[in-house]
């Protein structure tokens, strides 16, 4: 390594030490609030400490999990959803997924991201404590988020939007809001992000878009938007209230998914240094 390559090591280094870490992530945990479209989340303890022991008195404990791709805070691949039998870059769908998983636009193909991440705290625009369920977050709404922070949409950023529905992450009927419905961005605001450069985008709901009340994930637009036209991944579930209440709305983004060939998604733990 060159002298001026461990120079800025060292003061990248510097600034990571003084910086503050934001953990976005969901803890993952039996009976968290999930969609009943995807496996459920199971953990226990497979072995338990005296099960077996060592001659030295030594003992371990082991664990079992099970779970969906798409279960807690986790990054949605291009594969995931299709349109008229056609992935992103219009590979067909069927041939893509023959022998049990996804040959291209697996989440193996997701590269880790570091980079320029943008909150867009729409409660604080509107004077709100959260978006009520079902609520489209408009265009408007967007750029007003943007221009009142003072922190426009660059390209290549990591875009996540809070409706402050994450809120209710702790009680999973309320979060699922099967009757009521879930607040988040609509065709046009998905189409508003693409058309921004955004890289990647996210949000503190199970399925990133507005849910009208008592459809459920019977129209998923801004999906088919951003996976299948666009070619811009998805995070979910993630926890953007601690960004929020300490006016963090710029920041160094850490995404690293687990690495799962072929899935069409995978948890995540995302982290904001600011």
């Amino acid at each position: 390594m060159t002298g001026s390559r461990v120079d800025a090591a060292g003061a990248l280094i510097d600034l990571v030490a003084q910086a503050t870490v934001y953990d976005l992530g969901r803890p993952m945990q039996n009976g968290m609030a999930q969609s009943p479209n995807h496996p459920q989340f199971h953990h226990c303890l497979d072995r338990l400490h005296g099960d077996r022991m060592r001659p030295d008195g030594g003992s371990a404990a082991a664990d079992l999990l099970t779970t969906g791709c798409h279960v807690g805070t986790h990054v949605d691949a291009l594969a995931h959803v299709s349109h008229q039998g056609q992935l992103y870059g219009g590979v067909d769908a069927a041939e893509a997924q023959v022998g049990g998983g996804f040959a291209v636009l697996g989440i193996n193909e997701l590269p880790p991201f570091v980079g320029r991440g943008l909150l867009l705290d729409i409660p604080g625009l509107l004077g709100t404590d959260t978006c009520k369920g079902g609520y489209e977050i408009t265009v408007a709404e967007l750029e007003g988020a943007a221009a009142r922070q003072e922190s426009p949409i660059q390209a290549g950023d990591a875009v996540l939007v809070r409706s402050g529905w994450g809120t209710c992450f702790d009680d999973p009927q309320r979060y699922l809001g099967v009757e009521t419905g879930v607040p988040g961005v609509g065709e046009a605001g998905a189409r508003w992000l693409a058309d921004r450069g955004a890289a990647l985008v996210g949000a503190d709901t199970l399925a990133f878009e507005c849910l009208p009340a008592g459809q459920g994930h019977a129209l998923l637009p801004a999906h088919r938007v951003l996976l299948v036209e666009r070619g811009v991944n998805i995070i979910e579930a993630m926890d953007l209230d601690g960004l929020a209440a300490a006016g963090v709305f710029e920041f160094v983004f850490v995404l690293s998914h687990l690495n799962i060939y072929g899935a069409t998604g995978a948890p995540v733990r995302p982290l904001a240094l600011a």
